[in-house]
């Protein structure tokens, strides 16, 4: 066994003593085994412990194109042509980021400051990012997106969701759109953030806007639709149309609910089959209810909170009413100015009433669920090869040992990026 404090060995071994094709054994020489793998998180109870997390001990993954074809122990594992000595660590799936704002220019240091001294600040807020992304040159905002998914692939991070909603208008959310597509499948139209500061006296007409000219410029570029339904945002029968008449443009919904205050967005998410309802920091029983007998997905955020000072989620009570619960950071450069997953993870566990498991699981399988996936968020045959090799025997660490960077090594769709 290597060095913990080593990297992971990339050497490649000639396939002269391949393993007969058997059953548990039919793999393609030119495959990558990953082998001397301390714990291997699969998320796949069908394996392993046979826990949520499907934990294999001494284990081996084994890679072909961009999926993997074969999980189990490392005694077991087939031989191929290239192999990689994780030196004992552990692997885990690549986190899933199902909630981001990443497509922005500007800073909001001067916010951040004044609320963690005290101080009230009036000014600002998601206005002063509008103004700053509308006045950026396409290359500023890319060159933006692409520095932010840079820091959340170091972190293990391989999939991710990100939105409009700084723009708030039709060519400025379209633009945003078009920019994220070039980068992710799970794009968000986002018009329905604020009302836009151009329509501050007339709501009412800024949501015939998102809900018409603006919906039609966007939803080419986009899979989902969201809404903020929140006070001094949008309320709930505004947010039903702006979601309603995305579903009718082919979008799927999501929603921002029930961050600030109780209100209408939980329910009306589980009513519209929206697949996630994000930040759920404050639920009545009725709420718990609703998303207990659904299908959304409750998103919990806790770096908002943390750089709000605000309320933690309880999801304690989510888990315990067997409520499906992600985990995601809300980047964003006013409330959750963060891309670490590994950090969310150890706010979830110190914070919100999670076990280490729940929130890697979160993290990983609940992400896959916010975004309706199956073949990211889990390592099984037939799954997206998309992992993350710890600097650490156990996934526990994630939260055991809070801002070190334990991501040593990352793949994604069956090649190493990191």
């Amino acid at each position: 066994m290597n060095s913990m404090n080593s990297g992971p060995d990339t050497t490649n071994n000639p396939p002269a003593t391949a393993a007969p094709a058997t059953a548990n054994n039919a793999v393609a020489a030119t495959a990558t085994v990953i082998t001397n793998i301390a714990s291997l998180v699969t998320n796949d109870p069908s394996l392993g412990d046979g826990s949520p997390l499907g934990l294999i001990q001494d284990a081996a993954v084994v890679i072909a194109g961009d999926r993997v074809v074969w999980i189990g122990e490392s005694s077991k594992a087939p031989a191929t042509d290239n192999r990689v000595d994780a030196g004992g660590r552990a692997v885990i799936p690549g986190f899933v980021d199902s909630h981001s704002h990443l497509v922005f220019a500007g800073d909001r240091t001067a916010e951040f400051n004044a609320r963690m001294s005290g101080q009230a600040y009036a000014a600002g807020g998601i206005r002063t990012t509008v103004a700053a992304t509308r006045a950026a040159t396409d290359e500023a905002l890319e060159a933006n997106v692409t520095r932010y998914l840079r820091e959340a692939l170091l972190q293990g991070t391989t999939t991710f969701e990100t939105k409009s909603g700084y723009g708030l208008t039709v060519e400025d959310e379209a633009r945003a759109l078009r920019i994220a597509a070039r980068h992710t499948d799970e794009v968000t139209y986002l018009g329905a953030h604020i009302v836009s500061p151009d329509f501050a006296d007339d709501p009412a007409s800024y949501v015939s806007l998102v809900t018409g000219e603006m919906l039609d410029a966007c939803a080419p570029h986009a899979r989902w639709i969201d809404v903020f339904c929140e006070k001094g945002a949008f309320d709930g029968d505004q947010a039903r149309a702006i979601l309603t008449a995305g579903k009718a443009a082919g979008l799927h919904p999501r929603v921002h609910a029930n961050q600030l205050s109780y209100g209408p967005g939980v329910q009306l998410a589980v009513e519209l089959d929206a697949a996630s309802a994000d930040h759920c920091t404050h639920l009545t029983q009725a709420d718990v209810d609703a998303l207990a007998s659904g299908d959304t997905v409750a998103t919990l955020l806790p770096g908002a909170e943390f750089s709000t000072r605000a309320e933690w989620p309880d999801a304690r009570r989510l888990i315990d009413a067997d409520v499906t619960v992600a985990l995601s950071t809300d980047c964003n450069p006013g409330s959750s100015f963060t891309s670490s997953m590994p950090f969310c993870i150890a706010l979830a566990v110190r914070d919100m009433g999670m076990t280490p498991n729940e929130a890697l699981w979160s993290a990983t399988a609940g992400g896959a669920a916010a975004l309706r996936r199956t073949d990211v968020g889990r390592l099984a045959p037939g799954a997206r090869a998309d992992l993350a090799i710890l600097d650490a025997p156990s996934h526990v660490h994630l939260a055991y040992r809070p801002g070190v960077p334990l991501v040593s090594a990352v793949w994604r769709r069956g090649e190493q990026v990191v």
